[in-house]
């Protein structure tokens, strides 16, 4: 499949789920606003994905307190394949169709892949709850959608690495939506939308295709800037005091410096750019 056809494929498989996708996201979208379908590309590509995916060690290992996990935005270093499915995504046929059934206007992809990219998590490998960095690289956007296209086979529920939505916050109990082969996952982003994936318990990697989508006015009009933001999980009071502050320092600095002390690594650095 050539881009072009990968675009098709991805925007027939939406619209003919379009209805069940526009009563999943608006159902939700009181706490934090989300859909999945499954079978989005057929298998043999989705399998292909899997297959070209990048080894955890071709890729940037970003271990913390936050976050155990492996990702990259330099598509031009991997399979030809990985490229064109994240630009599919980006499509202008794509990006209005999703922007329309989640009443979203002025909804716009990111080219340079600030933060999107891939992701691999391995075992022992998590992601703590956390707020999504408010807008683009340059912060003249304001972020509003995430798009995770997963293509690990037979990924099962007892695997772990699994997305959890956290409506109520990060000392409540999460909605896990199983990282499924072959399934996208699009949830809004703002000021409330507390996300996480739970630790790998195999000796596997869970693979990921991700993109955001930015828009010239935030999704809750009350919502302020913010960086990046991480809390611990339930019961972990230590360990949430220094994520807290963190997240302080953090907000402190962006005062002085408004796109931050250094440049965000994670973009796709293109030779003629």
């Amino acid at each position: 499949m050539n881009r072009e056809q990968l675009v098709e494929s991805i925007f027939n498989s939406i619209i003919a789920k379009k209805e069940s996708i526009a009563k999943m996201f608006t159902t939700s979208s009181s706490d934090i606003g989300y859909f999945y379908i499954d079978n989005v590309l057929p298998e043999n590509i989705a399998q292909k994905c899997f297959e070209v995916f990048p080894h955890k060690s071709e890729m940037r290992e970003l271990k913390s307190l936050k976050e155990y996990k492996y990702v990259s935005a330099q598509m031009d270093k991997h399979h030809q394949l990985l490229e064109d499915v994240i630009y599919a995504f980006q499509d202008p046929k794509i990006v209005k169709l999703v922007g329309e059934l989640c009443q979203i206007d002025s909804v716009y992809a990111d080219n340079s892949l600030y933060a999107g990219g891939l992701s691999l998590m391995a075992k022992d490998n998590f992601l703590h709850p956390h707020l999504d960095n408010s807008h683009d690289a340059n912060r003249e956007r304001w972020r509003v959608l995430n798009l995770l296209y997963y293509v690990t086979p037979n990924w099962e529920k007892e695997n772990g690495g699994h997305l959890e939505l956290w409506p109520n916050g990060p000392k409540k109990e999460p909605v896990l939506i199983e990282s499924k082969f072959n399934r996208l996952i699009v949830m809004a982003t703002h000021s409330a939308s507390w996300h996480s994936v739970n630790k790998v318990n195999v000796d596997r990697s869970r693979c990921c295709i991700s993109n955001y989508y930015f828009s010239d006015k935030p999704l809750n009009a009350e919502d302020d800037f913010h960086v990046t933001t991480f809390r611990a999980r339930p019961n972990e009071t230590f360990k949430n005091a220094i994520l807290y502050v963190d997240e302080k320092v953090r907000m402190l600095a962006r005062k002085f410096f408004k796109k931050g002390i250094r440049k965000n690594p994670h973009i796709y650095k293109k030779e003629d750019e």
